[in-house]
């Protein structure tokens, strides 16, 4: 009997431990595609309730395949259920979406859909980023004392591995991938968090590095971003590369940021052989030059050149290492600081809004302002990868929504914004400033939004709640930026039901002689009529006729 033959007769008597042991003695290079999808399931089933290992090493399996397997219903389906029980119903829902076009109609797929969706409507997270903050740092004090000793005695540098696992093994506590550095500047011990050239990535660390402990702070300086270095060089085989081997050609944006494009005549041989990796090296040595934060800050597009001949238009070249230079004859902030960077990084923006009351969230916008606009245009595109990101390590983005019709007279957009700025203002106060970050705000046609990051989601919605109940505004609705998913009504007004005044009922003549006609002699009177019944309520509480408690007599 062939090996997967076997595995599915196992597979039938549910004996997966069978089949994990029996594909692990095939060697990894001689597994076929169907092997290791057999291998993951098996992997999924005999996962423990709280075990991550066996779900990571079946997304391992799973994601090689990805193009052999794109349209079967069962590849789909299995890494997307490794993906769920990690807790990242992002990836989940898209893979059972796309398992659900394999196999449309099936029942399990649709329940997986529904859950991940209202999961992700309103995330919970076993431990949110402000916790697994709080033990990270915990975490990181406990081994500091540890690591200056290391550092401190290791001469020859051979203890650089031991140093960089304890380091990240605190870390990991609330970052799921940190990048750092750990270094000596002569007066203080240096922790260099990297958000690798991400502008969503410099919030967290910005969150993180404010909340360093003063016994820590005492030894170390916590900084975000790597620190300018003209001495930086990379080496391709033989070669060194250093910044005035790389020419630049500088073009200013219409947003005022940069466009480089860039040749090194030293690494244009490894270019035609591999040009991600001579991309990445360039882009490595820019940011090393300019500092990670002014590398985000004011790099708006980055290009390679394999002809040094050519360049950009007319514009003369020049060498990498006099970019900084040429940045400051252009006007342009010179950021050692991440937090300082965000802090100045609103940008404005205006919006063609759709004058629909039903339409989505956010599409009735005229003008806003933004520090992480990625997440609008994700939002705005039916994309969430930046959300994916934040949620594995227990962050959430999103706003909150209000209606403006309230607001009128001749200041009317001033109320709006000071409306804005109290509910800001509410819930920093009422949660403390390591609970929330706040991004801007939008007015549209019929609301209001409110943009920010939570490091700490229900402490956020329940000062948020508490202030729409205080504010008159007839409603306060909390929305993640994802487009795909329903918002959660945080506060609705009572309103009056509208009876009707011949019957003394939510119900209508007109309705009363609807449903009696569902009488026709036969049993499915009653099942026609709880149908028409539930669409009737489920249609007046949308249109805020009555609140579903009155339907029901509560």
């Amino acid at each position: 009997m062939e090996l997967l033959e076997q595995c599915r007769k196992w597979s039938e008597n549910g004996e997966y431990q069978k089949i994990s042991e029996a594909l692990e003695r095939v060697p990894a290079g001689e597994r076929t595609p169907e092997m290791d999808s057999e291998l993951a399931r098996a992997y999924i089933f005999i996962a423990e309730t709280g075990e991550r290992e066996p779900y990571e090493k079946a997304l391992e399996l799973l994601k090689q395949h990805e193009e052999y397997f794109a349209s079967d219903h069962c590849w789909n389906y299995r890494i997307a259920s490794a993906y769920y029980y990690l807790g990242e119903e992002g990836p989940a829902l898209r893979y059972f979406e796309k398992a659900l076009e394999a196999r449309p109609g099936d029942e399990d797929t649709l329940e997986y859909i529904n859950d991940c969706r209202r999961r992700l409507a309103l995330p919970r997270f076993e431990k949110n980023f402000r916790e697994r903050t709080e033990e990270a740092w915990a975490a990181f004090a406990g081994v500091e004392a540890e690591l200056r000793a290391i550092m401190d005695t290791d001469d020859l540098r051979e203890r650089g591995e031991e140093i960089m696992e304890k380091c990240g093994t605190a870390l990991k506590t609330a970052f799921s991938s940190p990048a750092f550095e750990i270094g000596f500047n002569g007066e203080k011990y240096e922790l260099i968090l990297s958000a690798e050239g991400s502008r969503s990535g410099l919030f967290p660390l910005v969150c993180f590095q404010k909340q360093a402990p003063e016994s820590v702070l005492e030894h170390w300086n916590i900084l975000v971003g790597r620190q300018p270095s003209a001495e930086f060089s990379l080496r391709s085989g033989t070669d060194e590369v250093c910044p005035e081997d790389v020419q630049v050609w500088v073009e200013q944006q219409e947003d005022g940021r940069l466009s480089l494009a860039l040749c090194c005549e030293k690494l244009l041989p490894l270019q035609q052989e591999n040009e991600w990796r001579v991309w990445w090296m360039l882009s490595t040595l820019t940011d090393q030059v300019l500092g990670e934060i002014n590398a985000i800050a004011h790099i708006g597009a980055f290009d390679l050149i394999a002809d040094p001949k050519k360049g950009r238009g007319d514009s003369d070249s020049i060498s990498l290492a006099e970019l900084p230079g040429a940045m400051k004859n252009l006007g342009l902030t010179d950021y050692r600081d991440g937090a300082d960077y965000l802090e100045n990084s609103y940008l404005s923006y205006k919006l063609n809004p759709i004058e629909d009351p039903d339409a989505d969230w956010r599409l009735d916008v005229c003008a806003g302002s933004a520090r992480l606009p990625v997440l609008i245009n994700e939002y705005m595109s039916i994309e969430s990868d930046t959300m994916d990101e934040y949620h594995r390590d227990g962050i959430v983005a999103g706003f909150l929504c209000y209606p403006v019709n309230g607001f009128e007279g001749e200041d009317r957009a001033e109320q709006i914004l000071q409306f804005r700025d109290n509910l800001q203002e509410t819930i920093q106060k009422q949660t403390g400033e390591n609970a929330v970050t706040f991004l801007g705000g939008a007015t549209g046609i019929f609301y209001g939004y409110l943009d920010f990051i939570a490091w700490d989601l229900p402490a956020v919605l329940d000062a948020a709640e508490d202030f729409f109940a205080g504010s008159g505004v007839a409603c306060g609705v909390f929305h993640v930026f994802r487009r795909d998913v329903g918002a959660v009504r945080l506060w609705e007004k009572e309103t009056e039901p509208e009876v009707d005044q011949e019957t003394g009922s939510l119900l209508s003549r007109k309705d009363m002689d609807i449903l009696d006609s569902f009488d026709d002699g036969v049993s499915g009177y009653f099942g026609k009529m709880l149908l028409w019944l539930e669409d009737f309520i489920e249609q007046g509480v949308q249109e805020k006729k009555f609140t579903l408690d009155l339907a029901a007599g509560r």
